[in-house]
């Protein structure tokens, strides 16, 4: 993982708190405004007007299959957009620190409704499709492991806050975040949805790396949790078959390997310049979920080698805007927050991506912004919001603060 992703620079360790930050005097310099913000702005226009357009393209023919109108997928995703807007709107008008006093209610409320969705007896608003209960049906239907993501990444940059002075311990600085971790994982584990439990892990550790953990701790307890994985995979057919056909595409390619050879296929017919958009063939019932989990297969093959550069132009531009936001932060909690939800929007492009060119197994990630699913859709655009809030309050933050962020270890 490169160090941007990781959110801090080699030998070095977040130490500044909201009273240090106000300790800096008055006559202190203040820095520029940047131009960070509209970046982030600029690059999720970009990112939600090309996934609907392309995302209607991938899901016309499946909407039509199912007795639908072609723009039936399309339209709901649009209505998710407009509900994104409004809510990126009104978290950068908040002041991020409020976040800082809602972390343990948000991830309680969380963790209430993940338990909602695997008790027994609540099959009536927590249905089983396809053969595993994810999703809330409670007048809006929700997905309680997206907003998940959102509320351990708040959680975990309030308490390592909180507990900087503890951070070199195992005991009593990693410990209370793992327990609090795995008891969200589990339930999500329970639906189940393995490939989301593992992002969520993976997102709140690069927080709590960024805030000061060891990574010799990390290398400890990821040895420590690999036969616990491996139970999991080796525990669930399908998840083994995943596996064996990521390490032998070729094996079964009407069995186990018939998705990633669709994706393959999908990514090959496109060449340089693409069919074209609507041009796609795999999306008439070759290759499942092309609206959503393999969405990025539909732009390779419709855009080409040049529509799949744009689109990692488009997450490497928003990486750098979110990833700088972050350093700007007037205070450790915001230097967290930013880094938090920009991985979120970047680690999970990668993931996709790397899912539909069969460099990784074949997992449910979606490709943020672009891939299909309202309840994902919020969530990176209360990402946004929050990254807006953020450098908000960095304009005209003393350049001090910054360079007192990091001290050598």
């Amino acid at each position: 993982m490169s160090a941007a992703l990781l959110g801090r620079k080699p030998r070095a360790k977040v130490r500044a708190t909201r009273a240090e930050a106000a300790e800096v005097p008055s006559g202190a310099t203040a820095r520029a405004e940047g131009w960070e913000a509209g970046a982030v702005v600029m690059f999720t226009v970009l990112m939600i007007s090309f996934g609907l357009a392309e995302m209607y393209s991938a899901s016309a023919f499946m909407a039509q299959s199912e007795g639908h109108p072609p723009y039936f997928y399309a339209v709901r995703q649009v209505g998710g957009a407009l509900m994104g807007g409004l809510l990126a709107s009104l978290l950068a008008r908040t002041d991020y620190r409020k976040l800082q006093d809602a972390a343990w209610p948000m991830l309680g409320f969380t963790f209430f409704l993940l338990l909602l969705v695997v008790m027994p007896g609540t099959e009536s608003i927590a249905p089983r499709l396809n053969g595993a209960r994810r999703w809330l049906s409670i007048g809006i239907t929700l997905q309680p492991s997206e907003l998940a993501k959102l509320a351990l990444i708040v959680w975990t940059a309030a308490l390592a806050v909180k507990k900087q002075e503890r951070m070199h311990s195992l005991s009593k600085g990693l410990a209370p975040f793992l327990s609090v971790w795995m008891a969200v994982v589990l339930l999500v584990v329970l639906q189940p949805n393995f490939s989301a439990a593992l992002l969520l892990v993976l997102l709140s550790a690069l927080v709590l790396f960024a805030g000061g953990a060891r990574i010799g701790h990390f290398i400890l307890l990821g040895m420590l949790a690999v036969p616990v994985v491996w139970r999991q995979i080796e525990g669930a057919s399908y998840r083994l078959k995943r596996i064996v056909a990521f390490l032998d595409p070729a094996g079964d390619v009407a069995g186990v390997s018939y998705q990633i050879n669709q994706s393959l296929i999908a990514v090959g017919s496109g060449g340089i310049g693409g069919l074209g958009f609507g041009g796609s063939q795999q999306k008439f019932g070759f290759l499942p979920e092309p609206h959503n989990d393999f969405l990025f297969s539909m732009i390779a093959e419709e855009w080409g080698l040049l529509g799949v550069l744009f689109v990692v132009a488009l997450y490497a531009g928003f990486a750098v805007a979110g990833f700088r936001i972050a350093r700007r932060a007037p205070d450790l909690f915001g230097y967290l927050l930013a880094l938090g939800m920009t991985n979120l929007v970047v680690v999970s492009a990668l993931l996709h991506m790397g899912v539909s060119l069969a460099l990784l197994p074949t997992t449910g990630v979606v490709l943020p912004f672009m891939s299909y699913g309202r309840s994902g859709l919020l969530v990176v655009f209360a990402a946004v919001g929050v990254l807006l809030s953020v450098a908000r309050a960095s304009r005209g933050a003393p350049a001090q603060v910054a360079a007192r962020r990091t001290v050598a270890r």
